[in-house]
């Protein structure tokens, strides 16, 4: 585990397949990240999901399983916050336009559930670029500054 107080950040910027085992083995290394750089199980638990919907959303929705697409992907990591930008190839989608889950008239619809939970796990999203690109950033709630 990384020293506690010590802000030392880590950046990574990759590109990954549009298929889920790229996509478990991304989830794989920023979780490893996230622990060891000391978050606690809450924010690890909100990470991993938030994670695993944005890229279930970038591959599936996004990039439709298509082989020849990529997802682009860069995370930067400290004791006090982890930033995650997911940005696939597809044509994009408009975030207001995605019908809220929670109302009775959609609760039998399978879209926006996803959406609805990175936004409630994660402590600030972002979504840019026609819809292609997310921003997300989750604060090490065990990080006595934040």
């Amino acid at each position: 585990m990384v020293e506690p107080g010590i802000a030392v950040k880590k950046s990574v910027k990759l590109t990954i397949d549009s298929d889920h085992t790229a996509m478990r083995d991304l989830q794989d290394q920023i979780l490893q990240d996230v622990v060891r750089y000391g978050y606690d199980s809450h924010s690890q638990f909100a990470i991993r999901l938030a994670l695993e919907e944005g890229l279930i959303n970038a591959i599936k929705h996004g990039n439709r399983f298509d082989p020849n697409k990529k997802v682009q992907v860069e995370y930067n990591i400290d004791t006090r916050q982890l930033d995650i930008i997911l940005e696939d190839e597809g044509p994009g989608f408009e975030r207001h336009g995605v019908p809220d889950p929670t109302l009775d008239e959609n609760v039998e619809k399978c879209s926006g559930r996803g959406i609805l939970l990175m936004e409630a796990y994660m402590d600030s999203i972002e979504w840019t670029r026609g819809g292609r690109r997310v921003h997300m950033i989750k604060k090490n709630e065990s990080e006595p500054n934040n």
